[in-house]
């Protein structure tokens, strides 16, 4: 993976395919491969005119944490350095996952006219009330024989989230997640970026409604995020498809690919309908 340096921050990233920018933010704990392992299998049936960028957040992947980043506003002052950097002054599709797509909002907020489209993917709504108003995980598909094959780290990890406890969600869980939870430097994640995780500005609060092309996607069993408090800033995007998923939870798109995939595919249909 190439580097790009944020003040003292090496960013790790990856490009693929050429066209359009497309910039994805992966959740906490997690690193790009869970963006580029829900994203690529879509591009690889509808090969088309993206340029697909991963990277991964500092503290997570291979990029790593530095003590100055002490909340979400000094995280997004890395993300919007290496938006300088990677796009010099491009327009580009924006996706986000999960506290991915926390950042995302707060980037519709500070840098809404270089936005072609957004995608919301069961993202973090509101820091402060996100477990309050989900709802407990409650597992719909259980494979006790392949429960009982993993071992004790690997269940744990997968359970904790998992709606659908079976051979398929699993194998992209274990190619896609668990190996940035397996890296992830948990210290600076409690210690700095976990002082202040909600932002220092009223992110919904635009000037102007973000009126491009915009898909939030979560899911009905999510037990980290729930669904609720996204129907809170519905208005402040008003060409939003708001969709919630039966059998899905943080998981999603591992545990409904087919529905993500579709869904995903239609919000790209119509940022081109709409743009040049």
């Amino acid at each position: 993976m190439p580097t790009c340096t944020i003040r003292d921050i090496p960013v790790h990233y990856e490009i693929h395919g050429e066209g359009r920018p497309l910039l994805t933010i992966h959740g906490w704990g997690v690193d790009h491969r869970l963006m580029k392992g829900c994203m690529e299998p879509f591009f690889d049936a509808h090969p088309g005119p993206w340029r697909r960028i991963y990277f991964d957040l500092p503290g997570m992947g291979r990029t790593p944490g530095q003590p100055w980043i002490t909340g979400s506003d000094a995280m997004l002052e890395v993300v919007t350095g290496f938006i300088d950097e990677i796009l010099h002054g491009e327009r580009f599709a924006l996706a986000g996952e999960s506290y991915g797509g926390y950042l995302s909002r707060g980037l519709v907020a500070k840098m809404a006219e270089r936005i072609d489209g957004l995608f919301l993917l069961c993202p973090l709504a509101d820091p402060d009330t996100r477990l309050d108003n989900a709802p407990p995980l409650k597992v719909l598909e259980r494979d006790p024989a392949l429960l009982e094959r993993l071992s004790p780290a690997d269940r744990e990890a997968f359970c904790f989230v998992a709606v659908r406890q079976t051979e398929d969600c699993w194998a992209l869980y274990r190619e896609n997640v668990l190996p940035g939870l397996q890296c992830m430097d948990q210290a600076f994640l409690e210690t700095y970026l976990g002082q202040r995780v909600p932002f220092g500005f009223e992110i919904d609060s635009l000037e102007k409604p973000f009126a491009k092309p915009a898909l939030i996607l979560t899911g009905r069993q999510d037990s980290m995020v729930g669904y609720k408090d996204q129907w809170a800033f519905l208005e402040a995007y008003p060409r939003a498809s708001f969709v919630v998923l039966d059998k899905a939870g943080h998981a999603l798109e591992s545990e409904q690919v087919s529905l993500f995939q579709a869904l995903f595919g239609d919000w790209l249909t119509r940022i081109q309908a709409e743009t040049v």
